[in-house]
């Protein structure tokens, strides 16, 4: 039996012709492009939703506080304009929008909302900016030499961080405008209400900015802390790279993350702070034109002019939201251990 099988399958091998051998290609180098982790972070920042409605919401509001006087001037009236004509005797208006006035008029003084709204944005956004700016810079600086350093510069500096959140700030927002309308305008009584303006402005920049890098600070050195006993640090120490590129050209580039995280959610807080001191009393004045001036003026005119108030809650509601949304997206983008 098994000889039959053999002759069976012979003739099948002898007219089988043998497999002639493929033409061998010739090999291609495989390229490939590493992506740094700032590079995956932002690519999946690309691909959520929710991040870049948020973010086209921010670029709306950004675009209205650049092109504020061409919005007015489009509209045809000036947020400074007084149009007493048009309110009663108690201080009503006596319209509401029309075409002249897209929002209305103010109570009282009867100055065109439109205008004052599209204005009041922009010392919101650059209180936010450039306070979110100045406690970044600060804030990294001083987190990453006390980090690296050690020894008594980090105690000291580790003190004063500590010292500074210690502190109240809210009594120095009231008592720093004071102090600089004393030392550069002179006494208050003889000082104008545009210098007021100006120095309540400048005042409140500096306020946040000096309360606000402290906490940063505590976060990049506690991260500096842990990176540098990393080899790739001592390997920098024993190659004698200068301390200034150990901590700019080798830790910094590992500190993105949280410093990105940090500044897309302190950017809605410092609105909101801004929004706040405003409306007590210890922010921004006339004749600024300020959302927060605006809530703190129109309370007693909610029931009979509600556009009056709303308007400038509605946008410091949906700008806060909006960056704070996006501020938890790029939290979760940075962090690899979330899937959205």
């Amino acid at each position: 039996m098994p000889t039959e099988v053999i002759h069976r399958v012979e003739p099948l091998i002898e007219g089988a012709r043998p497999a002639e051998p493929a033409a061998s290609s010739p090999s291609r180098p495989v390229r490939t492009r590493g992506k740094s982790p700032t590079a995956i972070a932002f690519a999946r920042l690309r691909t959520d939703r929710v991040a870049v409605i948020c973010g086209a919401i921010f670029l709306f509001f950004v675009l209205i506080a650049i092109f504020a006087p061409l919005l007015a001037k489009l509209e045809g009236q000036s947020p400074t304009a007084y149009h007493q004509e048009l309110v009663d005797d108690y201080g009503f208006p006596t319209i509401g929008p029309t075409s002249e006035h897209w929002f209305g008029v103010e109570p009282r003084l009867g100055r065109d909302l439109f205008a004052r709204w599209v204005y009041g944005s922009r010392p919101s956004l650059i209180v936010a900016t450039s306070v979110t700016i100045i406690t970044s810079l600060l804030g990294v600086v001083v987190g990453l030499v006390a980090g690296f350093a050690g020894g008594w510069t980090d105690r000291i500096l580790s003190w004063v961080i500590d010292f500074v959140l210690s502190l109240p700030y809210l009594l120095f927002a009231i008592a720093v405008p004071a102090v600089l309308l004393s030392i550069f305008v002179g006494p208050a009584d003889g000082a104008s209400v545009d210098q007021v303006s100006r120095v309540r402005f400048i005042s409140l920049i500096l306020v946040l900015s000096l309360f606000g890098w402290a906490g940063l600070a505590r976060l990049i050195r506690g991260e500096v802390l842990s990176l540098r006993e990393r080899e790739f640090i001592a390997a920098a120490r024993v190659l004698g790279v200068p301390t200034s590129k150990v901590l700019f050209k080798e830790l910094l580039p590992n500190l993105v993350a949280p410093i990105v995280v940090s500044t897309s959610m302190a950017l809605p807080s410092y609105i909101v702070v801004e929004a706040g001191l405003t409306y007590l009393g210890v922010g921004l004045t006339e004749p600024t034109p300020s959302w927060g001036v605006t809530i703190s003026a129109a309370q007693s005119f909610y029931r009979a002019d509600p556009l009056y108030l709303w308007l400038p809650v509605l946008g410091i509601t949906v700008l806060v939201v909006a960056l704070s949304l996006l501020g938890d997206s790029v939290r979760d983008a940075f962090d690899p251990r979330t899937r959205r």
